[in-house]
C-alpha cells in the first residue's frame, strides 16, 4: 500500500492526500508475439504533485482550481464512479489543493483518480485494494507506472498485459522490478509550450493510435528488454549513473525510433525536444529521455550546480519558442501520503 500516516484522535474529519508525478522512460515490448505487450519504465518524483482534500458529504462536490474545468469534471467523474461502483451510501466533497499538469505525460489522471478513491474509501471504512480501484476508475490497464508510483515510488518496471485471442486481457500490468531513486540523483523536466497541441491532437486519437499500431520489429524489443534487463536495472543498483544514464537514453531514443510515424519522422516529438535533449547531455546530464508522447523531457544528473546551470540553459532554449515550465526535482521512493485532516 501506500505509505499512510493515519492519525486515530478524535476530531478528524477528513483526508489530506499528496501523490506524486511520475516521468516515462518507455517500454521494452512492442511486438506482442509471445502473449504479452508494452512492459513499461519510469521514475516517481516529488514534484509537481497533485494534493486533495477530502471530507464525507451528502452529494459530491469539487471545489478549488476553479480556472480548470477538465480537472473539476475529472474529479466529479472519479468520485462518481467510485461511489456507484462500491455501493458507497454518501457523498464527498473535494479540494482541488495542486493537480498535476494533464497530458504531459506525467500521470495527472491516475495520481487524481486513486486520491479520490483512496480518500473516499478511507472515510468510508472501505477497504478496496489499489489494483481493484485502478480497474474500476479505468486507470492502469496498459501501463501501471502511475499505480506503482502512487502507491510504492522509485523506479519501476512493469511486465506488461496478457494477449489472448489477439486481444488484450483486462487487468494490471505487474510490478516486475522496483528500486529506490538514489537521493543525490535529480531531474531537470523541461514542459515546453510550443509542441502541446500537436500532443493534445494525438491524446485525443491515443485509443485508436494504439489500437491500429503496427507491430515493433521483434529485433527491437529483443534489444530494448536486454537493455533494460542488463544495464539499466543492474546500473541503478549499484547506484552508477553514468551507466544507467547512457543506457536509459540508449533506451528511450532507441524507441523514440519505433514512433517517427507520429512524431514528423523524428526519435523525439518536436525539434525543440531534440534541442533540449542535446542540451542536457552535451552540459553534465548522464541521460536524457522524453516522457510517453511528450513534450516533456527531462535529465539526471547528481548535483544541484548542474541541475541549476542546466534550468538556466533550457529556459534560454524556450523563451522564444513559446515558453514553458522548467524545474528540477527529486525521486519520489514512498509514493502517495495519506494523513487525517482535522478542520475544513
Amino acid at each position: 500500500m501506500s505509505k499512510i500516516a493515519i492519525s486515530t484522535s478524535t476530531g478528524e474529519i477528513g483526508r489530506l492526500i499528496v501523490a506524486p508525478a511520475h516521468l516515462h522512460a518507455g517500454n521494452m515490448d512492442l511486438t506482442g508475439d509471445i502473449g504479452r505487450l508494452y512492459g513499461t519504465a519510469g521514475f516517481t518524483i516529488d514534484y509537481p504533485r497533485t494534493v486533495i482534500e477530502a471530507v464525507k458529504s451528502d452529494k459530491i462536490t469539487i471545489t478549488g482550481r476553479d480556472k480548470d474545468k477538465e480537472d473539476t469534471t475529472n474529479a466529479e467523474k472519479y468520485a462518481r464512479t467510485f461511489i456507484d461502483r462500491f455501493n458507497i451510501d454518501g457523498g464527498i466533497t473535494v479540494n482541488l489543493k495542486e493537480t498535476i499538469p494533464k497530458h504531459l505525460g506525467m500521470g495527472s489522471q491516475t495520481a487524481l483518480a486513486l486520491s479520490i478513491g483512496h480518500a473516499i474509501s478511507e472515510l468510508y471504512n472501505r477497504a478496496v485494494d489499489i489494483e481493484e480501484m485502478a480497474l474500476a476508475l479505468g486507470r492502469s490497464e496498459i501501463v501501471a507506472l502511475g499505480l506503482n508510483s502512487f502507491k510504492i515510488g522509485g523506479f519501476i518496471v512493469d511486465g506488461g498485459y496478457k494477449i489472448r485471442d489477439g486481444s488484450r486481457v483486462r487487468m494490471i500490468p505487474p510490478c516486475l522490478f522496483r528500486y529506490p531513486v538514489p537521493e543525490d540523483w535529480l531531474f531537470i523536466v523541461c514542459i515546453p509550450n510550443k509542441p502541446v497541441p500537436a500532443i493534445l491532437k494525438i491524446k485525443e486519437n491515443e485509443e485508436e493510435i494504439l489500437k491500429t499500431l503496427k507491430p515493433m520489429p521483434e529485433q527491437m524489443s529483443d534489444k530494448l528488454s536486454r537493455v533494460m534487463l542488463m544495464q539499466v536495472m543492474p546500473s541503478i543498483m549499484e547506484g552508477d549513473i553514468k551507466t544507467f544514464g547512457r543506457y536509459i537514453t540508449a533506451f528511450n531514443s532507441q524507441l523514440g525510433g519505433f514512433w517517427e510515424e507520429f512524431q514528423e519522422g523524428s526519435t523525439y516529438c518536436h525539434p525543440i525536444v531534440k534541442d533540449g535533449i542535446e542540451i542536457l547531455l552535451e552540459n553534465g546530464a548522464y541521460g536524457a529521455c522524453q516522457t510517453c508522447w511528450g513534450p516533456t523531457f527531462y535529465g539526471i544528473v547528481d548535483s544541484g550546480e548542474t541541475a541549476r546551470k542546466l534550468v538556466e540553459k533550457l529556459e534560454d532554449l524556450i523563451a522564444n519558442e513559446g515558453g514553458g515550465d522548467v524545474f528540477y526535482t527529486t525521486g519520489n521512493n514512498h509514493g502517495a501520503v495519506i494523513s487525517t485532516i482535522k478542520k475544513w
